[in-house]
C-alpha cells in the first residue's frame, strides 16, 4: 500500500502521457504538502526571503518618492529660472561675501541678455524682529515687484511690495505665513507694526501658507530692496555709487534658453568685472535650475540604487537559508528518495521536486515580502514628508530575485537527492 502511495505521488515524465506541465503540477502539489508538514521550518525557511523582499519594496519605494519629491520641489522653483550669487574674497586668510555683485550688474542683464524676461535683484540681511512681547531672529530679503513672480510668492492679505515703495524707501514689510502668526499670534498681522532691529515697520502684506518645499515663504520676512540696502544694512559696494546684492534671481524666456541665456549671463559678467573668460576668476556664481535637478535625479538615482543593493543582501541571505534547510530535507527524506526511485521515478524527477519545493517556498516569502513592503510604504506616506512610490519594475525585480535565488540556492540540494543511489538510500537510518 505504502508502495502504491509513492507511486502515485511521483511526477514520472512517461512517453504519450499528458506531458510535462502535468508533472509540473504535481511538484507543485506534493511541495506545498511537504511544506505544510513542516509549517515552523518552512516559515523560519520563508524568513529570510521576506525579510529580504521586504527591504528591497520598502527602500526601493522610499527612494523613488524621495526623488519624485525633490523633482516636484525644483519644478515648482521652475526649470527656466537661474541665480547668480556673488564669490568669496579672500581677505586675511579668510573667505568672506564677495562685494562685486551689485545693483549695475542686474540692470545690465535685464537691458543686455534679451532671453531674460525677468530680473530680480535682492539684498539679504538678518534681524531682530519684535512685535508686543514676541521677540525673533528673522531672515529679511530686500526685494522689488518682480520678486514674486520669479518666486512664485502668492499675496493672501493686503499687497506685496510695489515699486513706488521700492523708489521712495518705504519702511513697510511683507511676512510670510508662518512668521505673521509667529508674531501675532491669534490676530490679523496686516496693518499691524514690527520693529525690525529697532526700526519701525508697517505689515502691508501676508503671504500664501507654503507647502513647506525648497523654495517655501513662510518664513519670508521681505521688505523693499532699497529699503533694506539703504535704511536696514549698510549695502554701498566699496569704490562704487551702486549697492551691493545678496543675489539675482532671473526667469528665463523659456526653459529651452537656460543654457543660452547663462552663457550670455556669464560673459556678461566676466566682462564687465574685467575677468578672463576661462571661468577660473569668477568671483560670482550662476545656477542653473535645469541642471540642478539632473545632477538631483543622477544623486537620488544612485542612492536608490544603493539601497536596493543592501537590502538585496538579505535576499542572498535569505537564499543561504532556503539551501541549507532543503539540505536538511534531502538527508531527512533519503528514504523517500531512495523509495521514489525504486517504483520509477527518474533522476531528473527527483531534481525538478526539490526545485519546485525551493521555489515555492521562494515566491510564497516573495509575496509576503512584497506586501509588507507595500503596506510599509503606505504607512510612511502617512507622514506626508515623503510618498513613497512602488513601482512595477521595483515588483518584478523583488519577485523575479526571490525566484532567482530559490532556483539558485536550491540546485545544490536537488542535485544532491537526484545523484542518490536507490539501494544506499533504502537501507539509509
Amino acid at each position: 500500500m505504502a508502495q502504491t502511495t509513492e507511486q502515485r505521488r511521483i511526477p514520472v515524465v512517461r512517453p504519450g502521457g499528458s506531458g510535462w506541465s502535468l508533472n509540473i503540477g504535481e511538484s507543485i502539489r506534493i511541495a506545498l504538502e511537504s511544506l505544510r508538514a513542516n509549517k515552523l521550518r518552512t516559515f523560519l525557511t520563508m524568513l529570510g526571503i521576506i525579510i529580504g523582499v521586504w527591504s528591497v519594496v520598502s527602500l526601493l519605494s522610499i527612494g523613488n518618492g524621495a526623488q519624485n519629491y525633490i523633482t516636484n520641489q525644483v519644478k515648482a522653483i521652475g526649470t527656466n529660472i537661474l541665480f547668480i550669487q556673488p564669490g568669496a574674497d579672500r581677505q586675511g586668510g579668510f573667505s568672506v561675501a564677495a562685494q562685486s555683485l551689485t545693483l549695475d550688474d542686474a540692470d545690465a542683464i535685464q537691458r543686455s541678455v534679451p532671453e531674460a524676461a525677468l530680473v530680480s535683484p535682492e539684498f539679504n540681511g538678518s534681524a531682530q524682529a519684535v512685535a508686543g512681547a514676541v521677540n525673533e531672529g528673522v531672515g529679511v530679503t530686500g526685494v522689488i515687484p518682480e520678486y514674486a513672480v520669479v518666486h512664485n510668492a502668492k499675496v493672501a492679505q493686503g499687497q506685496f511690495i510695489t515699486q513706488d515703495m521700492v523708489d521712495g524707501v518705504r519702511d513697510v514689510v511683507v511676512l510670510g505665513d508662518q512668521i505673521a502668526t509667529d508674531l501675532f499670534p491669534g490676530v490679523p498681522a496686516l496693518g499691524q507694526s514690527i520693529r525690525l532691529d529697532g526700526k519701525a515697520m508697517r505689515v502691508v502684506g501676508v503671504l500664501a501658507a507654503g507647502n513647506g518645499g525648497f523654495n517655501s515663504t513662510d518664513s519670508s520676512v521681505l521688505v523693499p530692496l532699497s529699503t533694506a540696502q539703504r535704511s536696514l544694512f549698510d549695502a554701498k559696494a566699496r569704490g562704487s555709487a551702486s549697492y551691493r546684492l545678496g543675489g539675482i534671481s532671473i526667469q528665463v524666456r523659456t526653459a529651452k534658453e537656460i543654457n543660452l541665456a547663462q552663457a550670455k549671463i556669464e560673459q556678461l559678467m566676466r566682462r564687465r568685472h574685467k575677468l578672463p573668460d576661462d571661468g577660473k576668476s569668477d568671483d560670482f556664481t550662476v545656477r542653473n535650475q535645469a541642471a540642478l535637478l539632473t545632477t538631483l535625479n543622477g544623486i537620488t538615482s544612485a542612492f536608490t540604487a544603493f539601497l536596493g543593493a543592501i537590502a538585496g543582501i538579505s535576499l542572498l541571505v535569505g537564499g543561504i537559508g532556503v539551501m541549507n534547510i532543503m539540505l536538511v530535507s534531502v538527508t531527512e527524506r533519503t528514504k523517500e528518495i531512495g523509495l521514489r526511485k525504486a517504483v520509477g521515478a527518474k533522476r531528473r524527477d527527483i531534481l525538478r521536486q526539490f526545485l519546485v519545493e525551493a521555489l515555492v517556498m521562494s515566491v510564497l516569502g516573495g509575496l509576503v515580502g512584497l506586501g509588507l513592503g507595500y503596506a510599509t510604504a503606505k504607512g510612511v506616506a502617512l507622514t506626508k514628508i515623503i510618498i513613497p512610490v512602488v513601482t512595477p519594475s521595483a515588483v518584478i525585480m523583488a519577485l523575479g530575485f526571490s525566484a532567482a535565488v530559490g532556483l539558485f540556492f536550491g540546485i545544490y540540494p536537488a542535485q544532491r537527492a537526484a545523484r542518490l543511489n536507490p539501494i544506499q538510500a533504502l537501507r539509509y537510518d
